[in-house]
């Protein structure tokens, strides 16, 4: 157990109460299907070498995984999108443990489809000062194998809550990434992964500390 865990299942009881059963049915079905499309075997896991890639931050600063490993161990947290109340989750708890990461000499670094000015939002709404990097396109997510496409069932799902995918991403498709986070050491080795193709699953922050600390 842990608190963004019990952050969570407070929110999915909340959901439960809210959410009509053939909406909760039809997105833990698609959660299924997405599972079983072998997406987690797929993606680059401990032990793999992350590609390096050029990005710009939420400030429209170009970055360089290259020049953050130069200096220290990343963790990068690849997430969906401000509009996931998940991702918000997480992002609060991986607030709460940010001086600890750095402390373990580790820089936290946030990945995401949304554009530049909603990466903004996230990491204003969320109160934490890091670089979250603009994936447009999902181009650097596929070197990762993390993404799929949002499935046709729960499109008018999300339109119904006002949830606009291409608005966010600046584009017109619904292409996401699977959440993952990974530790990936100075030599560009992933030295622990977390990559769940259920996106209400997530990895604890005091885990990553753990991890920084065990490395």
């Amino acid at each position: 157990m842990g608190v963004l865990k019990d952050n969570i299942d407070a929110y999915n009881a909340a959901k439960k109460e809210k959410v009509p059963q053939e909406i909760l049915t039809t997105m833990a079905q698609c959660t299924e299907e997405l599972k079983g499309s072998g997406i987690e075997s797929r993606a680059l896991r401990a032990g793999d070498t992350m590609p390096d890639f050029e990005l710009h931050n939420q400030h429209g600063e170009s970055r360089r995984l290259s020049d953050y490993l130069a200096e220290s161990t990343v963790v990068l947290n690849v997430y969906r999108g401000g509009w996931c109340p998940y991702c918000n989750m997480e992002m609060k708890a991986l607030h709460d443990v940010l001086p600890q990461i750095e402390a373990r000499g580790a820089r936290l670094i946030g990945l995401t489809p949304e554009t530049p000015d909603k990466a903004m939002s996230t990491a204003e709404r969320n109160e934490i000062e890091i670089d979250i990097l603009s994936d447009a396109g999902n181009r650097v997510a596929e070197q990762m194998g993390l993404v799929f496409e949002l499935p046709q069932a729960l499109r008018p799902i999300y339109e119904k809550i006002g949830i606009d995918i291409p608005a966010y991403n600046g584009d017109d498709s619904f292409k996401l990434p699977v959440p993952a986070t990974y530790i990936i050491g100075q030599d560009g080795v992933i030295v622990y992964d977390f990559v769940n193709a259920d996106y209400t699953l997530r990895l604890e922050p005091a885990e990553i500390v753990s991890m920084l600390t065990a490395n």
